[in-house]
């Protein structure tokens, strides 16, 4: 027999062998095989192998002895044995190509996943001359496989636990998958499922409009979203909320609808139970001869009775419409309404307002409304009922007196301008008549006068006669304030700004916001206070100190001083664009001598204001003292007046009032030369103390180096200190810088 020479090479993991084998020429497509990277054997047609290659061998560490004949069966899982056979006994005799899973036993003892195939090989008459097969790992397939189970087992628990039912449709709407709920509630397999058409289970009622909504998300893909009833398997009909969504292929067609399917019978029947309750409490409040409403939590309007109807004239849908409250409430009253009951309807709490309401005649009548809310008991609010009261006669009196009122306001406000405000001189009446003309405007007021005339009374008159009258009137004596505070005073802080500033702290001027502030003594500002008033004058804005955020204010300002400011800005003390600022209307309020035919009303007017508050009666007043007043100067002017009467009145042990003539007679406090000689040291003291620090700075008054920082003082007051001296920063320039 001719033989041929063939060099067979594979590997093992432990080594690579070569050598030749001499096989016969018609056993060379075995030796093909034998070196093909697979696991290839044949056998006989009774089953029994013949042949096993290199790589079977090799791969379960069987010897060629041990493998032939049936010795290959040693290498299958007992397992798998059994199933394998039967599918190899059914394969040899039907003579038909087939194939099975099996494990295979490796050389080092482990069993991985194999696919058996085998193929007949036939004669010309077709009998089956011999079997060849393969054996191909598909471990890495069958792990998967039990990993697609496991997760399939999981996705079933998950699907299962879902308190609804849940499943998986085709766009056509047969069911792919089901939990466990669908079964148990349809009372059937997935096969029979499969085979069922779910249009059976929806009420005849909800059937044309599911089809319809069904049809629409189909065609155009948006999420399913409708409530209607399903059977259940013993034929009871239950509400259920049906939500599906879509998804798409690549190309944008459907191939698959999830649906979650929630239960709702007992949400259905509550809210059918409130609707019922509804009707009947509203057929009650029909009844009713009151205005009742039912609002929604946000306060628009859901009902109204039948009384409220009948007076306006509108129909419920009228009053469920967003224009209700504009058609219905005063114009004057419809926003002063809306951000009441915005506020009042955050904080939940019962509250009431008045309001006019328009009826059907035309007219306007006011009304006291009530609300009420209504909470679940989680105590949130579901609806707010309002009940309205007609007090249209309890406004009309009102009214009637606020008139009355006004009226009499305004008399004594012709004869007196305020209560202290005493007197019928012609130069007092042409200061009022100032007041008169200036209070109804916006302009800023400066009021001139000595110590004691009443500026702040004059000050007061203007607020009251102004738009101003019923917000706050605000008093600032600017000389009683330290000036280290003043801004503090003035303006607020922020917390920290400053030590002590342990909390925020709203300053006069936003206290005033809306109102009038009256800055007394304002001569007395210094320098610094002076620049933030401006900027209130002309920006309209304030700054705490420790911020830099501005903050708008709507303040009138009132200001009055006893110092000669034109004298203040000459001497460079006061700042002339704030004096020009300040100035816009100018009241000189007389002196107490320049009025002395009001000081027997003055005097009059305290002598009853002081017996009165002191439980005594004086009926008479001494001829000689209202002389002696008369003829007296007062330097202190009114303020003193008064003080002089109130020690009288103390004194007073009758029911006649008189006055010791040597109160009136104050010797006045002579200046003697040593004073004034101490006054000019300590000045010229000041004065050399400035220059040296000047002159080691080279005339720098600000910054870390400057003479301000030098002397611990602010560099403002050292500049106002400059001024008053007349000190020139300028020579120290030049000659030292």
């Amino acid at each position: 027999m001719e033989t041929h020479q063939i060099r067979y090479m594979w590997s093992t993991k432990a080594e690579h062998k070569a050598f030749t084998r001499t096989v016969p020429l018609e056993d060379e497509r075995l030796a093909m095989i034998d070196i093909i990277p697979a696991l290839v054997w044949s056998c006989r047609p009774d089953g029994t192998a013949d042949f096993l290659n290199r790589h079977w061998l090799d791969y379960t560490g069987l010897s060629s002895v041990e493998a032939l004949g049936w010795g290959w069966m040693t290498a299958i899982h007992p397992e798998d044995l059994e199933k394998l056979m039967d599918t190899w006994q059914a394969l040899l005799a039907t003579g038909q190509a087939g194939e099975e899973e099996a494990r295979l036993r490796r050389h080092d003892g482990e069993y991985r996943w194999f696919l058996f195939r085998a193929t007949p090989l036939r004669d010309k008459d077709g009998k089956v001359v011999k079997w060849f097969g393969t054996n191909t790992d598909i471990e890495g397939h069958k792990r998967a496989e039990a990993a697609l189970q496991q997760s399939e087992e999981r996705f079933r628990l998950i699907i299962d636990s879902i308190p609804g039912l849940v499943c998986s449709m085709t766009p056509a709407g047969e069911f792919e998958i089901v939990n466990r709920q669908i079964l148990e509630y349809f009372g059937k397999t997935p096969q029979q499922l499969k085979d069922w058409a779910t249009t059976d289970a929806i009420h005849p009622d909800d059937l044309l409009r599911v089809i319809e909504a069904w049809r629409r998300s189909v065609e155009t893909g948006e999420p399913y979203d409708i409530q209607h009833r399903i059977r259940r398997a013993d034929g009871v009909y239950r509400w259920f909320h049906v939500r599906g969504h879509a998804v798409l292929a690549p190309e944008g067609c459907i191939v698959r609808w999830y649906l979650l399917v929630t239960d709702i019978e007992d949400r259905k029947k509550a809210d059918e139970k409130h609707r019922r309750d509804e009707e009947e409490l509203r057929r009650m409040t029909d009844a009713i001869a009151t205005f009742i409403h039912v609002l929604r939590p946000d306060g628009t309007a859901l009902y109204a009775n039948q009384t409220v109807l009948d007076h306006t004239g509108l129909t419920l849908e009228d009053v469920q419409r967003e224009d209700y409250r504009a058609r219905v409430f005063h114009p004057e009253d419809v926003e002063r309404l809306y951000e009441e009951c915005r506020e009042a309807l955050t904080g939940n709490v019962p509250f009431e307002n008045e309001q006019r309401v328009l009826g059907k005649d035309g007219k306007y009548r006011w009304f006291l409304v009530r609300y009420h809310p209504l909470r679940d008991e989680q105590g949130k609010v579901l609806r707010w009922y309002s009940t309205a009261t007609d007090i249209e006669d309890r406004k009309q009196k009102e009214e009637r007196t606020r008139n009355e009122n006004l009226a009499l306001r305004e008399e004594i406000a012709r004869s007196s301008m305020s209560e202290e405000i005493v007197g019928t001189s012609g130069i007092l009446r042409q200061t009022l008549s100032q007041v008169s003309k200036v209070a109804p405007t916006e302009s800023t007021v400066l009021i001139l006068g000595e110590t004691g005339t009443g500026k702040e009374l004059i000050a007061r008159a203007i607020h009251k006669r102004s738009k101003r009258s019923s917000r706050a009137f605000v008093r600032v004596n600017c000389a009683a304030i330290p000036q280290s505070l003043i801004a503090s005073e003035l303006f607020g802080h922020e917390k920290g700004a400053f030590t002590g500033a342990i909390q925020r702290r709203v300053g006069r001027f936003e206290a005033a916001d809306g109102g009038t502030i009256f800055l007394d003594e304002v001569g007395d500002l210094p320098p610094e206070s002076q620049i933030a008033l401006l900027r209130v004058l002309q920006e309209r804005e304030i700054e705490r100190v420790g911020s830099n955020r501005p903050i708008p204010v709507d303040v009138r300002i009132v200001t009055a001083t006893n110092r000669d400011l034109n004298a203040e800005v000459a001497a460079g003390t006061f700042r002339q664009d704030l004096f020009f600022r300040l100035n816009v209307f100018p009241i000189n309020v007389p002196s107490l001598r320049e009025r002395k035919d009001d000081i027997p009303l003055l005097v009059e007017y305290f002598i009853d204001r002081y017996a009165t508050k002191s439980g005594k009666k004086i009926r008479t007043i001494n001829k000689q003292t209202l002389e002696l007043f008369q003829a007296y100067n007062w330097p202190g002017n009114v303020r003193e007046l008064q003080n002089v009467i109130e020690r009288a009145v103390i004194l007073c042990e009758g029911d006649h009032f008189e006055v010791d003539a040597t109160w009136l007679r104050p010797e006045s406090p002579k200046r003697t030369e040593s004073t004034e000689s101490l006054l000019a040291t300590v000045a010229e003291r000041e004065k050399e103390i400035i220059e040296s620090a000047l002159k080691e700075t080279q005339g720098r008054v600000s910054g870390p180096t400057g003479a301000a920082a030098k002397l611990g003082i602010p560099r403002q007051t050292l500049e106002s200190k400059i001024r008053a001296l007349g000190i020139k920063k300028s020579d120290f320039k030049t000659i030292y810088g």
